[in-house]
């Protein structure tokens, strides 16, 4: 089970959800929702759980819109304000910190990793390579200042990030893996005749990130 958590900064405070280990085998994983969901969002709690149960510390948090109840974000600097006071909260209970976020949180991890924010590496599943229908608007340029590993997780059918986008601005970055989910879109949305379920690529994605944050030195 997970814990309720209070997350403080000077810009206010935020519930998050610890889940902790007596005995866990690897780093501890920030875990941030995207931009139309919250921590509880099924989605965001199967890569938990899945995470949780091969061994890694887990923290879930809301971003101030969320815990308000509103679904437009806030501005990118308190979304980043909040961001950080998670990130520094869970590295007060374990240095070994991997930030990992579905979307736009996906997104405010890089930010900080570029700005020189404590890690050992980022996962970022469906990273928002661009706006919804503003693919000239690329949300590139400040990955290349990222200095720690970086395992994406994308969808063919990402409109947010097509395969042309991703293979010309993402793979080719000297700290970049990629794992290409085909036929999946931005929600990691996957026709049933592809013998996925949402339940077994929710399994099989948390599984992969723990096989790769296992690869980074603490």
């Amino acid at each position: 089970m997970s814990r309720t958590v209070v997350i403080r900064w000077t810009g206010g405070q935020v519930s998050g959800r610890w889940k902790a280990l007596r005995r866990p085998k690897g780093p501890s994983i920030l875990l941030a929702h995207g931009a139309g969901t919250n921590q509880d969002h099924p989605g965001v709690v199967g890569l938990r759980d899945g995470l949780s149960g091969r061994g890694h510390q887990v923290l879930t948090f809301n971003y101030p819109y969320t815990e308000r109840g509103q679904k437009r974000p806030d501005r990118q600097e308190k979304l980043l304000a909040c961001h950080r006071a998670a990130a520094d909260w869970l590295r007060v209970r374990d240095e070994a910190v991997v930030m990992a976020g579905r979307s736009m949180g996906g997104r405010m991890a890089t930010y900080l990793a570029a700005e020189g924010q404590s890690c050992l590496g980022l996962v970022l599943y469906g990273y928002p390579l661009h706006p919804p229908g503003r693919p000239e608007r690329l949300r590139k340029d400040h990955l290349a200042d990222v200095s720690v590993p970086m395992l994406f997780f994308s969808g063919d059918r990402d409109s947010l990030a097509t395969p042309e986008l991703f293979d010309r601005w993402i793979r080719p970055l000297p700290l970049v893996t990629s794992e290409i989910i085909h036929q999946a879109d931005h929600s990691f949305r996957i026709p049933m005749r592809s013998g996925w379920t949402k339940e077994s690529l929710l399994e099989w994605m948390a599984g992969r990130t723990s096989e790769w944050v296992g690869q980074l030195g603490a």
